[in-house]
């Protein structure tokens, strides 16, 4: 369904997030000695008018993959048409904006006049009203165009600018006696390159040509629109240096206090998709949050300029939202949500179908949203697993887990709502947890594969953090054949989960899609399914695999490795246990 979406996502080069400068942070430091008195107010914590508009905004919601999806309605991605029940379960949640993103391409004429359909524009008017009326502050944009026709500025220059000026001059019209709390944000994710254009300064000019040709455009058009809030982004909406002092200079040539930067952020790459052993919150994953929004701070809130950060998540969502292991999950997400809160940054979950049910108005990840929601008040007490595998036929051991209480305290644990004894059944020493074996034998007493018990440990503050007490022994995998378009291994799992797989040449060199690495990307190159005990290899996988001989290495989250061999001839696949 968001096939289109994960293209956008990756053709994004992985860099500048990664080795943000720390020299530039120094120069901010040793610059914010001079700032003027406003500049110093701003500085320490801006409390502008604007920065309070952006703080009641905390937190906000991206309806995605609808209105911005790209096709005839918007139910061309697999999603039902928006109702007015949806924005005020949405609202009834705790959101306190919501963020449309809006595609345009398919419903606006020919030129000169582009002229944008009155049932689409009425349609789009429809949704932003329905949210006014639940108190939602709201974002409206111009949203796939960025990727359909925008990116073809440089080929296409007088066309794309004419087409997007036409777009702006139209919903200026339309929205300019809305009320202010109806923002604009010029275009989402600006990229050039389908151009053909490698140069960045080249699409830094681009995209501030269009940046201030909307600003004008809107300032112009009349009633609020005069002072009502724009939303700015870097190229691409990147966090990079670079793309966020040029939005920097673009803003402050404006010289208008009106004016909202916008990034996105979707995590450090190889453990936003699995990829590469990084299968757990660890310390590159978070120093990935800490530079970038130290950077985003110093270059834009400290200068007064508020920030949202207009989407947020993972990219291994858009293959599924088990493609991080569940606790590795909720440790990213309860510390990005600090790391905003700290830096005054609001931001708006991505949001396109995934989480919150267009039908059913729940969660599909009731944990998750109660530790994002628990974050913007006060931090989570985490753990270093959630999982705890007691080995069938074992008389099982006392297991020892890290707590990260966070300043929390440990209030109790309990199971089905029956509270464990402490010191009898479990012992706190510090942030070491120590729940006793016969307890967890009592637990496993069934000696039923899987999840036999969740303990859930509650604390003074926060969030609770959920233990699931697994029966386990160690997985067995089968033979078999299929093609490139069709291969799965049979497997007994044996209660155990799939952490990644590796994969290489007998005669060595990396095997697969992005061979700089072993470990292979989770989901998109394979993907395990304990309901119906297999795990298929990916056409993905196989397209950049060459004939011969690999050698697979599945890990488990137990601590299990097993290893399995493939046969590539063509399209035949033949696979056996070692």
């Amino acid at each position: 369904m968001c096939n289109q979406r994960r293209c956008i996502r990756l053709n994004r080069k992985w860099k500048s997030t990664l080795t943000l400068s720390l020299a530039f942070a120094l120069v901010l430091s040793l610059f914010s000695s001079t700032l003027s008195p406003t500049q110093a107010d701003a500085a320490k914590g801006n409390k502008s008018k604007l920065q309070s508009y952006v703080n009641d905004m905390q937190p906000g919601w991206n309806l995605g993959n609808s209105l911005d999806a790209v096709g005839a309605d918007e139910t061309a991605w697999g999603n039902p048409r928006i109702t007015k029940e949806l924005i005020q379960n949405i609202a009834d949640e705790g959101y306190k904006s919501i963020r449309i993103p809006v595609t345009w391409d398919s419903h606006i004429g020919a030129a000169p006049d582009y002229t944008v359909d009155p049932a689409y524009l009425n349609r789009v008017q429809e949704v932003v009203q329905w949210a006014l009326d639940e108190g939602l502050y709201v974002m409206i944009n111009v949203h796939h165009d960025s990727w359909v026709w925008i990116s073809h500025m440089e080929k296409k220059h007088d066309e794309v600018l004419a087409r997007y000026n036409a777009i702006w001059t139209q919903v200026a019209d339309h929205f300019k006696n809305q009320s202010n709390k109806v923002m604009f944000e010029s275009v989402n994710e600006p990229r050039f390159t389908d151009g053909g254009t490698t140069d960045e300064a080249k699409q830094l000019d681009m995209l501030k040509e269009l940046n201030l040709s909307f600003h004008k455009i809107v300032r112009e058009s009349g009633g609020i629109n005069a002072t009502r809030p724009l939303v700015l982004s870097t190229l691409e909406a990147s966090p990079s240096q670079e793309r966020m002092d040029e939005l920097y200079r673009t803003i402050t040539t404006l010289n208008d206090e009106n004016i909202i930067a916008t990034v996105h952020y979707y995590g450090y790459w190889p453990f936003s998709v699995n990829i590469a052993g990084y299968t757990r919150f660890e310390k590159d994953t978070k120093n990935d949050i800490d530079q970038t929004f130290n950077n985003v701070y110093n270059t834009f809130v400290a200068q007064g300029i508020p920030v949202i950060l207009g989407e947020y998540g993972l990219l291994g969502f858009d293959q599924s939202t088990n493609t991080i292991e569940q606790g590795e999950k909720l440790k990213f997400f309860e510390y990005l949500t600090h790391v905003l809160k700290e830096k005054n940054i609001t931001h708006m979950l991505w949001d396109n179908g995934q989480h919150f049910s267009r039908t059913e108005f729940k969660w599909s990840d009731q944990d998750l949203f109660d530790m994002m929601k628990a974050g913007r008040k006060t931090r989570s007490a985490t753990a270093e697993t959630d999982l705890i595998f007691v080995e069938k036929g074992t008389n099982g051991q006392d297991q020892q887990i890290q707590l990260n209480l966070n300043g929390n305290r440990l209030t109790k644990l309990s199971v089905n709502g029956k509270n464990l004894k402490k010191e009898k059944e479990y012992v706190l020493s510090g942030e070491k947890l120590i729940i006793k074996a016969a307890k967890l034998a009592e637990l496993t007493a069934s000696g039923e594969y899987g999840v036999n018990a969740v303990i859930t440990a509650e604390f003074n503050k926060g969030a609770d953090w959920k233990f699931s007490v697994i029966t386990n022994s160690k997985p067995e995998l089968q033979n078999a054949q299929g093609t490139t378009d069709n291969f799965a291994i049979p497997v007994r799992f044996n209660g155990d989960l799939l952490a990644t797989m590796e994969a290489v040449y007998v005669n060595g060199g990396n095997a697969g899609p992005q061979n700089w690495t072993s470990f292979k990307e989770f989901e998109y190159t394979f993907s395990p399914s304990y309901e119906d005990g297999k795990i298929t290899l990916k056409p993905n996988f196989f397209n950049e695999v060459k004939d011969g001989e690999v050698i697979l290495k599945f890990h488990f989250w137990s601590g299990e490795i097993l290893s399995y061999k493939l046969h590539k001839s063509g399209t035949t696949i033949t696979g056996t246990v070692m």
